[in-house]
């Protein structure tokens, strides 16, 4: 049984200290064992004509049936939709599968699964105006309660907006026979929240940007779920597996509390980011995405603490030249077929133009004392490390075959993915990717 009290979140506005009005529309969340079973009880409280269930073969088995049959036994007709891939990918194609799947006059998209299913099912059901409820099948990601949907479009890992589901169902007797490896991906998606915290802060600094200590304090909870019962979940405890699939829920709430992904996603996601679209137009088998953003934490966390080591030798940058015909070059190469939208947004922002990296220099060292505190409080990369060897988890990028060359271009170039100020544009800034990429290079390869 869920230890959260979801209704506080929940169907609200709540006028926060930082002067914003939240609002989460979730209408209800039940993390607790045969949730499944409160389905016909949910759904017979609205007047829904039209239902669809939406699996992959995988989610089908871990889930779908089950869905079926509460629903056959509550009398609700419905329409089944199953992705076959072996690997599903949320792209083009699988969304205008999806597109052309739902019939119009659907009125409630019920989504089975994990991530890819979500991301897809919340995007269409957005468009479509139409509801969707969430059956999860994995404590795997933090995109249960999340407003955004994370595409790859035209090569390209694009964040679009949308809206969160109306349920979220996560059944214990389900979610805790998940795979280890998806347990693990969702305490790394989670322990990601660390850097995360710290690039959005360094930005508040550095370049004003808005932010909210009470969403801080939520993120920071989901994080201490996880870190408390990373080592019990790994045994799947069900209890333990219930913190961690509530840490991933105030997560996304926290999201939808925003608008978008900045208190969930930092440098360690665009580094993951980057190394996913690698992986796809190589055709190669692509880890799940909380692996990637936990092993994007150690080595995240481990040039912040390389950064540190330079704090009495950073001064403000007064003569940067920044070769943009040369950069647009490199992105080319970096990025392929996808480098055109990242080119598009360096021309619409300037963010690695002279002018701005002799503000941001100027402020950072300016506000140095400030930013050092805030960098202190990042737990050792070790630290992280071990918590996700108690899982069983990879924890370097070698060990999902993420190149050394790839590895590199990934600390130069993921921060051209979005316009948000962190850790990697520091680097950038300051001149320190060469030094800090061959160092980790060294100690990882």
């Amino acid at each position: 049984m869920s230890n959260v009290d979801w209704k506080q979140y929940l169907n609200r506005e709540y006028s926060c200290s930082c002067r914003k009005v939240h609002t989460c529309d979730i209408e209800e969340i039940y993390i607790e064992e045969n949730a499944v079973r409160r389905l016909p009880e949910v759904l017979s409280r609205h007047t829904y004509k039209n239902l669809c269930v939406v699996c992959d073969r995988n989610t089908e088995k871990a889930a779908g049936f089950q869905v079926y049959e509460e629903l056959e036994k509550a009398g609700y007709t419905f329409k089944r939709i199953l992705y076959q891939e072996e690997e599903l990918v949320p792209d083009e194609e699988a969304l205008i599968y999806l597109f052309t799947e739902v019939p119009n006059d659907c009125d409630l998209v019920i989504a089975v699964g994990g991530g890819t299913i979500n991301d897809l099912c919340r995007y269409v059901s957005y468009k479509m105006k139409i509801d969707y409820y969430i059956v999860g099948t994995a404590p795997s990601m933090d995109g249960y309660a999340s407003n955004v949907s994370p595409l790859i479009i035209r090569h390209l890992k694009t964040t679009f907006e949308a809206r969160p589901a109306r349920v979220i169902f996560g059944d214990l007797n389900i979610i805790s026979q998940a795979p280890l490896h998806m347990i693990a991906a969702g305490a790394g998606d989670i322990l990601g929240k660390y850097v995360c915290l710290t690039d959005w802060q360094l930005a508040h600094i550095v370049n004003g940007e808005y932010i909210c200590p009470e969403i801080m304090e939520l993120v920071r909870q989901s994080i201490q779920k996880v870190v408390e019962n990373a080592q019990a979940a790994a045994k799947r405890d069900k209890q333990a597996i219930a913190a961690i699939m509530e840490g991933l829920v105030l997560s996304g709430i926290a999201m939808s509390y925003i608008g978008n992904s900045r208190p969930a996603s930092g440098s360690e996601h665009h580094m993951s980011h980057y190394w996913e679209m690698m992986f796809l137009l190589d055709h190669a088998p692509d880890p799940l995405h909380g692996t990637k953003v936990g092993i994007g934490t150690v080595m995240a966390i481990r040039l912040y603490e390389m950064l540190k080591e330079k704090k009495d030798q950073l001064v403000p940058v007064k003569d940067f030249s920044f070769a943009l015909e040369q950069w647009k070059d490199e992105i080319k190469n970096a990025y392929g077929p996808a480098a055109g939208g990242v080119l598009t947004l360096e021309d619409k922002t300037g963010k690695n133009s002279k002018e701005e990296v002799s503000r941001r220099t100027e402020v950072f060292c300016r506000e140095k004392e400030k930013i050092w505190k805030i960098i202190d409080e990042l737990p050792d990369a070790e630290k992280i490390a071990e918590v996700l060897k108690s899982m069983e988890a990879p924890f370097y990028p070698d060990q999902i075959q993420v190149s050394s060359e790839v590895f590199k271009r990934g600390i130069f170039y993921a921060k051209d993915l979005r316009d948000r100020f962190g850790l990697l544009q520091i680097l950038f800034d300051f001149g320190l990717q060469e030094e800090f990429s061959q160092r980790l290079i060294e100690e990882v390869y």
